[in-house]
């Protein structure tokens, strides 16, 4: 969503603190064209992530997305390249009406076992609007609006 001279337009969204998450910082974007708000771990003690281990960290908030919204949350890129930390559900999605506390699934596709500690960023989190879909339901396959494509599956477009 932009406004009238291109900017982005700005969403309030509630944050409430957890006990566990006070004292980090507020998701927050590191640049200023960033698409993404940089997640914290409020983890107390550090948490030791061996090689194909998944566990889910805790960032130590709640929120309120307005309706019509989502909160999108992916990996780090730079997380994935230099450790191999990823998360098996990437984007994981935080639907409007979720009140419960923000986590972050993290996999260790690395060879050597990751420490997570307390305000690492470990995830960013991006905000985008929701369009809802509503089924036509059609009798027969034919009825669909043909395409180039056609019913061309897995590998059908190319190399």
């Amino acid at each position: 969503m932009t406004d009238r001279a291109g900017e982005s337009a700005e969403i309030a969204i509630e944050l409430c603190w957890l006990p566990h998450g006070k004292g980090l910082e507020a998701p927050a974007y590191q640049t200023p064209h960033a698409a993404g708000m940089d997640l914290q771990a409020a983890v107390n003690e550090p948490v030791v992530l061996q090689p194909l281990d998944r566990r889910a960290i805790a960032c130590g908030f709640v929120m309120a997305l307005p309706a019509g919204y989502e909160a999108q949350i992916r990996a780090r890129s730079g997380l994935a390249l230099k450790h191999g930390i990823g998360m098996p559900n990437s984007p994981g999605t935080i639907d409007a009406d979720y009140r419960g506390e923000v986590m972050v699934i993290l996999i260790n596709f690395g060879r050597e076992p990751f420490i997570i500690t307390r305000g690492m960023r470990i995830a960013q989190m991006v905000i985008a609007p929701v369009t809802r879909a509503r089924w036509k339901p059609l009798d027969e396959p034919h009825q669909l609006s043909e395409t180039a494509r056609g019913a061309g599956g897995f590998g059908s477009t190319g190399h």
